[in-house]
This record gives C-alpha cells, structure tokens and sequence, in this order.
C-alpha cells in the first residue's frame, strides 16, 4: 500500500467457482497508477446470478458494471456508491490499520425508507410472525397424524 502498488480491489460474490464456495478478491496492482496516492475498492458481492443450486455466474451487466467503475475511477470521474465502490487514500487505508476489504470503505447501501412508522412496523411484522407460527404448530399436528397413520409416528 505505502508503495502505491494497489490500483483496485474487488470482492467478488460467493459460489463463482466450482471447486469452492468462498468469496475471492481481485488485486489489480499497478507500478506506474494513474490515480497516485488513491486505490479503488469494489464491493460486487451482491452481483451475479445462481445458475444451480451451488454456482454463480456474473452477468453481462454485472461485468459491464465492475469494468465501467474501474475506467471510471482510472479517469478520475468516478463518484463513489454507497455500498458498491469508493475511492480511498493510503492516509485513509493506513488510518484503518491497512485493512484491505472492500466493505470497510464502501459501507453499505442507503435503504429507501417505505414511510411506515418503525412501531407499526413492528406491530404488523409481530402479528405476522404470530400467525405463522400458528400455521405451523398445525401443520406439525397434521404431519404427525399422517406419519402416524401409515405407521411412522413421532
């Protein structure tokens, strides 16, 4: 970092390669940056698609996206994106212990607020919860008797 080497970093989602489901991270380094003194962080960890039950694939777009904010950034016309990608000094990275993740710096994306007063909210999501729970105790009583009745009880 102090040597200026670390053009990008990107998080990349979860289930991309069949040998492993953990997330990677792309380095992009770079001797000669075009940004000195800056490194872009790229949190894509909410792109792509499940193609099965156990593979991702990146879309076009999600592709498009990523290389548009990197060219972006390189330009030196890129605004950050609240929970997407953000542009850091190394005084900055140096300030968070050189920590190098890209959600640190990009932080998380702005929810739009539905209008519903927080305790309504909770007043309808607890009833909601309430009547599920319901739900299932009967469905439970019903599995039970069926289990029982081809001689399979609980």
């Amino acid at each position: 970092i102090n040597a200026d080497l670390v053009d990008c970093i990107v998080a990349m989602p979860t289930q991309l390669f069949y040998t492993t489901q953990i997330p990677v991270s792309l380095w992009f380094l770079a001797k000669n940056k075009k940004q000195k003194g800056k490194t872009l962080f790229i949190d894509a960890r909410k792109l792509g698609t499940m193609v099965t039950r156990k593979l991702r694939e990146l879309t076009d777009e999600d592709i498009k996206k990523i290389a548009d904010t990197y060219n972006a950034f390189v330009d030196g016309t890129l605004e950050d994106e609240k929970g997407f990608c953000a542009v850091v000094t190394t005084q900055d990275i140096a300030k968070q212990d050189y920590i190098l993740t890209p959600g640190r710096y990009v932080g998380i994306e702005e929810q739009e607020d539905d209008g519903e007063p927080f305790e309504e909210k909770m007043g309808r999501l607890i009833s909601e919860l309430s009547e599920l729970f319901a739900k299932s105790h009967e469905l439970e009583t019903q599995i039970k008797e069926r289990l029982g009745a081809i001689g399979y009880g609980l």
